[in-house]
């Protein structure tokens, strides 16, 4: 949950005529993975655990998860924590976590989340960790980056990536788009003056593009991110655009070759149907298979924001939505 303003993006028809290679974005999108039980969310981050079964956590709460046995089913399984840490009071009244991001390294489940204001980039990114990735069995050891009003970014919206050995977080949200720095992997904490890359913008102000998540595929990364407004219910216009590099630094470019920060990114999934404001996605891997984890709004209940689940497929080295 981040600042976020409607703007403009790229019609579907426009994006095809140019890149009939792109990411496939149509006039009619697959509809997500029907779901049951508790089905609100907000901001997914998903993985399939060693023990078997499922874990979503999200905005709302204190970090709210989810779990379910078999990704269709899912229950309400409370907080990543009982009581907000008390740094987190730091960045705003109420100890309030955004976008959190769930990944496993070295034998630990790693939980990393956002806390801020609306309308400020007074903001930080802590970690969490966890031997089973189980709501309250989670461990936090403080921030690992921040950001101040003096800064031209805004720390929140984190994701993880590994690249040759060395491990990365994405973030970022309008200010000036979508940045990058590199962590120490036995902290996981960004390392001292780590170089702040830029990955991802747009030339038109308020640069409302935010939620990155980079995934790996063949000798590719790719850059999702959502473009927008967020937040809204049935008035929001989130969406979801995607652009690769080889180099997990960038530069990434849409598949007409227009880089990523000069406003390019193939359009991969926006709302359609009942399904409005699709964005805040991660990616996740299922017995070898890619999946897409968003929030929709739903038009038939009043706005509520929902988990949408699809699977990715590839085709000419560009993800489409199934």
């Amino acid at each position: 949950m981040t600042v976020r303003t409607a703007l403009t993006a790229v019609t579907t028809a426009a994006l095809m005529a140019l890149a009939p290679h792109a990411a496939r974005a149509a006039e009619t999108y697959p509809e997500p993975r029907p779901v049951t039980g508790q089905e609100i969310i907000h901001d997914p981050t998903v993985i399939r655990l060693g023990s078997g079964g499922y874990a979503a956590y999200s905005t709302g709460g204190v970090i709210g998860a989810r779990l379910s046995a078999d990704g269709r089913h899912w229950h309400d399984s409370g907080n990543a924590f009982a009581e907000p840490p008390e740094w987190w009071y730091e960045y705003n009244d109420t100890g309030d976590p955004w976008a959190p991001d769930i990944s496993y390294r070295d034998g630990r489940y790693w939980l990393y989340y956002a806390v801020s204001s609306w309308g400020t980039n007074h903001s930080a990114i802590g970690v969490a960790t966890s031997p089973s990735g189980l709501p309250g069995t989670w461990t936090d050891h403080g921030k690992v980056f921040s950001s101040e009003r003096t800064d031209s970014w805004n720390a929140i919206d984190p994701a993880i990536v590994k690249s040759r050995g060395r491990l990365w977080m994405t973030f970022g949200s309008y200010w000036t788009g979508i940045r990058m720095v590199e962590l120490d992997p036995e902290t996981g904490r960004a390392l001292p003056h780590a170089t702040v890359h830029h990955l991802a913008t747009r030339p038109d102000a308020p640069y409302a593009v935010e939620g990155p998540y980079i995934a790996r595929h063949g000798r590719y990364y790719y850059l999702f991110a959502s473009y927008d407004a967020c937040c809204s219910g049935v008035n929001s216009t989130y969406k979801i655009k995607v652009g690769r590099s080889t180099s997990v630094t960038g530069p990434y470019v849409d598949s007409s070759g227009t880089p990523m920060l000069e406003g390019g990114g193939d359009l991969l999934l926006q709302g359609h149907g009942d399904f409005v404001g699709t964005g805040g996605q991660s990616v996740f891997q299922d017995r070898g298979e890619d999946w897409l984890a968003y929030h929709y709004y739903d038009a038939q209940d009043n706005g509520t924001p929902k988990l949408g689940l699809n699977k990715l497929n590839w085709k000419e080295g560009w993800p489409e939505v199934a």
